[in-house]
């Protein structure tokens, strides 16, 4: 009898181990969610704020195997709430066709990869976004802007725009708005060399990707009103509602729109959900492979060929 009852706490155990929604961040693909207000989220029971937002913005720290784990996560708890669709800053507007001839099985995924320029870590990262939207029949917007325009931008300007041609201009934002915001300083204050011509560029690039992306999300809801937009992108176009939130929110005001940013400490007083995970591990401790990056990065923008 008592090996009976030990048997069956320990089958106990590990069902309850292997059905947990989320673990505590012990390792790099372990996630735990948190309210605004620093209360423990499950995703088996979703609180009403996410079921019933109209966007959420979910901000990632590229190539972190915990995040993305979370992503597909969420994708799959709201799909049982509501009728959802997948949007990424991974695909750009000029893509959309080879998008939706992958999720109509009319390419393959090697094709899908080479002609909508998928991210490197595609295999590894999105992959189970894309596929979880493809068997379940849901929408994937293909929301940035295309990643030559914007590296012009960035270059020239954003003055660059009018040298677009129709077909090039409406793959960007019809308003990309530069002016002083909140956004703005915070983009500033992380450039090295603070407010300068150079930097004006970077931030109408910046910006450009920003405007594009809330664009094509609310462009999407105005012929899909009664659909959930789920976005992904990086943490700092996203975190402090900030950045697509803004943008998303200029455009219309009325959208129920939720952050959701990474963190590596909880923190009591955020206004965004908070997806805790271990920090990323340093990049550079030495300062000349800092600059080697940056050298080389300068060199591939040197090497662009803008109108």
């Amino acid at each position: 009898m008592y090996q009976h009852i030990t048997l069956l706490l320990a089958c106990w155990s590990l069902v309850a181990c292997s059905t947990s929604a989320q673990k505590e961040a012990q390792t790099f693909y372990d996630y735990q969610l948190f309210s605004p207000n620093a209360a423990l989220v499950s995703l088996t029971n979703l609180p009403q704020e996410l079921i019933d937002a109209d966007v959420i913005l979910v901000g990632e720290w590229h190539t972190h195997a915990g995040i993305h784990h979370f992503q597909t996560d969420l994708l799959k708890s709201l799909y049982k709430n509501r009728k959802i669709a997948l949007s990424m800053e991974q695909f750009s507007r000029n893509t959309q066709s080879h998008l939706d001839q992958y999720l109509d099985g009319e390419i393959g995924e090697q094709t899908l990869i080479k002609e909508a320029d998928a991210w490197p870590n595609y295999e590894s990262d999105y992959r189970p976004l894309v596929e979880f939207a493809k068997a379940h029949q849901l929408d994937i917007i293909a929301a940035n802007a295309p990643k030559h325009i914007v590296r012009c931008i960035g270059r020239q300007g954003i003055d660059y725009l009018d040298k677009l041609s129709p077909n090039q201009r409406a793959m960007v934002a019809t308003k990309v708005n530069t002016q002083a915001s909140p956004y703005k300083e915070k983009f500033m204050a992380s450039m090295h060399h603070g407010a300068s011509e150079q930097a004006e560029r970077y931030y109408a690039a910046q910006v450009t990707w920003d405007e594009t992306m809330a664009e094509s999300i609310t462009q999407y809801l105005e012929t899909h009103p009664k659909t959930q937009v789920v976005h992904i992108a990086g943490t700092f176009h996203v975190e402090q509602g900030l950045g697509i939130k803004s943008s998303i929110l200029t455009r219309q005001p009325r959208l129920n729109v939720v952050v959701v940013t990474p963190n590596g400490e909880i923190m009591s007083n955020s206004q965004d959900y908070q997806l805790k995970v271990l920090s990323p591990p340093t990049r550079y401790v030495k300062e000349e492979n800092r600059l080697k990056e940056y050298q080389q990065l300068s060199k591939r923008n040197d090497d662009l060929t803008c109108l």
